[in-house]
């Protein structure tokens, strides 16, 4: 859909231009993760803001607002406003002047992607930069706030994977971490909330993983974070069935399906194949034994997927199943029973590099770590699964999730500095907000950032807070490699922490 970006707002929004006091020139605001609703988590990845700067705030309104005929620009507006609000109910005079201009006159600073920020702590701050568009600042609160704080929640999301894989590897497996950005799998695609959700969403997935089947995420890290597919691995996924091809297969032949898969359309590489269509313990007990020699004699890897029941019981065993039944193994360990393995560097087992499984259906954290954990219990290495995360993760959030805000707290009337905020008595503190211009600075002592509020001009021009955009023009051009660098020295810290602080099971 295309429409004037102008347009892209709440419908209250319209007229906060004739709200303000007279005389104010200056309009200063920030976005901010107030609040974590997810137990464990204190700190979001920041993320996406070059996407929306270089699409809505440069492409869009030079394409579909500066590009445009005046009049054009003017009429359809003045249509649709006059039909929302009612005919006259505001001048426009302001839309004609930001269209003579030429350029949206505001600057955004901002802290790097893909940096780990704390609640309570702003991500970025805008203000406008001509006196005359002060209303310009909090327009864009409702288009920031609903491209935002998406791909913030996601990858945020897939740091709490991430560190969770990387903390089992660093106990079952060893030095070795190559595999960790295969074991997260983005299977979300289908079950988000629209084309740009699902792209986004992804996108902040690929800062943690490099599995995903949501390709587009790929053009949209290609498009707007400098990364390119021939130069660096951006994001794969291997071969695959679905159930349709394992039904038309048919039930009596399956295991012709399984052996015709893995010996004439794929005799080599990867291949997962969808394990539950119909009886997927007949698989493990009888398939695989059948299949063995020619599965071993492959040069690449069988990846089998289940994709009913309960993930934990169906990987790692069913405590409450008949002892010594493929159900209180777990499929891990009955696969190791026919195909064996190695013992890491750490004393657990790792399944033959021949054979592998995965599964994507209604995996949580939660899920995540009983996983891995039953399966470390039992001898086995993290590295003998691969986990898809889905829509029942990605879209299972709302901005409220992590709170995310964008309030002003600084502005100008005649000339004279006002600090400005919102304590609201019948909140729980939530919603109370910072005061007068930001600062965002690192603890000596913590190495957080940390916020420092009713600042001076002069401090609010140190710290961490960056321009990225000032009057039409990106300043900043982040690249997808140094933001998952970013993502990964987060990571790598907070493992080095959880790892010196629970000791290996012996």
């Amino acid at each position: 859909m295309k429409t004037l970006p102008i347009l892209l707002k709440d419908g209250y929004k319209v007229g906060h231009k004739f709200q303000y006091p007279e005389g104010t020139t200056l309009v200063y605001s920030n976005l901010t993760p107030r609040k974590s609703r997810d137990k464990g988590i204190e700190e979001i990845v920041f993320f996406g803001l070059q996407y929306f700067i270089k699409e809505y705030l440069i492409e869009q309104f030079n394409t579909n607002f500066f590009q445009r005929p005046k009049d054009e620009v003017l009429k359809t507006y003045a249509r649709r406003i006059d039909n929302y609000l009612g005919k006259d109910s505001i001048s426009y005079d302001h839309i004609a002047a930001l269209h003579d201009l030429g350029y949206l006159p505001l600057e955004i600073k901002a802290l790097p992607e893909g940096t780990l920020v704390p609640m309570r702590v702003p991500i970025f701050t805008i203000k406008n930069t001509l006196p005359e568009f002060f209303w310009l600042t909090n327009m864009l609160e409702t288009l920031l706030s609903a491209i935002l704080w998406k791909p913030c929640t996601s990858a945020t999301t897939a740091f709490q994977y991430l560190k969770t894989f990387n903390r089992y590897a660093a106990e079952t497996v060893g030095a070795d971490n190559s595999f960790i950005p295969w074991q997260g799998h983005d299977f979300s695609f289908r079950g988000m909330s629209g084309i740009e959700d699902a792209v986004m969403s992804g996108a902040g997935h690929l800062l943690s993983f490099a599995g995903s089947d949501t390709i587009p995420a790929i053009d949209f890290l290609e498009q707007y974070y400098n990364a390119n597919c021939e130069t660096e691995l951006i994001g794969g996924s291997v071969p695959a069935t679905e159930h349709s091809v394992m039904c038309m297969g048919t039930q009596d032949n399956e295991i012709g399906t399984f052996e015709r898969l893995i010996t004439e359309v794929y005799p080599a590489g990867v291949v997962s194949i969808v394990s539950d269509t119909w009886d997927f313990w007949q698989v493990i007990t009888e398939f695989l034994p059948e299949l063995k020699e020619k599965i071993l004699v492959r040069n690449g890897k069988v990846v089998i997927r289940p994709d009913s029941g309960d993930p934990v019981k169906i990987i790692a065993g069913d405590p409450e199943a008949p002892i010594g039944s493929p159900e209180y193994k777990g499929a891990i360990e009955c696969m190791w029973e026919i195909f064996g393995g190695t013992i890491t560097e750490k004393g657990y087992k790792l399944l033959d590099g021949h054979i592998g499984l995965i599964y994507g259906d209604s995996i949580t954290t939660e899920r995540q770590l009983a996983i891995l954990e039953s399966l470390k219990q039992k001898g086995f290495a993290s590295y003998n699964v691969v986990l898809g995360i889905g829509s029942y993760t990605y879209e299972y959030v709302t901005r409220d999730t992590f709170g995310f805000a964008m309030k002003a707290t600084y502005g100008e009337v005649n000339g004279i500095g006002r600090d400005i905020y919102k304590d609201p008595k019948t909140d729980d503190g939530t919603k109370k907000s910072a005061k007068g211009l930001m600062q965002i600075y690192r603890d000596a002592v913590t190495g957080k950032l940390t916020l420092k509020d009713q600042c001076t001009w002069e401090e609010e021009a140190q710290g961490e807070l960056k321009t990225i955009f000032k009057d039409g023009e990106l300043t900043i051009d982040w690249t997808l490699a140094a933001i998952r660098n970013t993502v990964q020295q987060h990571a790598a810290y907070t493992t080095k922490a959880a790892t010196e602080a629970i000791p290996a099971i012996e």
